[in-house]
């Protein structure tokens, strides 16, 4: 198992590590049509440290910020964004060997994503490694492309995402914002 240390500042919430990330985007004009010209949307993606697997960037959530907090905080360290949050796309589960602790002993996660637009990208990633990022418009990814296009995308409500685990007498949040 992986480090058995859990940070004091970590959110858990029945057994998951919870992550909050974004889906940064831009819109870049793709061709002149007849009617005038064709924006599409990009969506930005970065190399992992273990690899060239890409991914979007995601990282803790700390209890002393909101989701949304976290997921800016986490575009600007991985993928060197800063932008407008434009809505919560989901949530997903997913396993990390690298985020294991005796809170979560089999390492599940459960990541909390927002839609990004892309206001200002830096030239550099801060977190100063070697990884790399891409701007991709793949048939993989339309399923977050739909979603911005119907306006699907909202706030999550109370029940959509955990009360902080860690402080008994915490109220569940009435809405995102509430810090817990």
């Amino acid at each position: 198992m992986a480090d058995s240390w859990v940070p004091l500042y970590q959110r858990y919430e029945h057994g998951y590590c919870l992550v909050s990330g974004c889906v940064p985007f831009q819109y870049k004009v793709d061709r002149s049509t007849k009617n005038g010209t064709h924006q599409a949307i990009e969506l930005l993606m970065v190399t992992n440290q273990g690899g060239p697997v890409l991914l979007f960037p995601k990282g803790r959530w700390e209890t002393d910020e909101t989701a949304q907090e976290a997921a800016c905080r986490e575009a600007y360290k991985e993928a060197g964004v800063h932008g407008d949050l434009k809505g919560y796309i989901g949530a997903w589960d997913f396993k990390s060997n690298r985020l294991q602790s005796y809170l979560s002993p089999v390492g599940l996660c459960r990541a909390y994503m927002f839609a990004l637009l892309v206001k200002e990208a830096l030239d550099f990633l801060p977190e100063g490694n070697a990884q790399e990022w891409h701007w991709w418009m793949k048939r993989v990814l339309e399923q977050c492309i739909l979603h911005l296009n119907n306006g699907q995308i909202d706030t999550p409500s109370a029940s959509t995402l955990p009360s902080n685990p860690l402080t008994t007498d915490t109220p569940l949040p009435s809405h995102l914002s509430v810090r817990v």
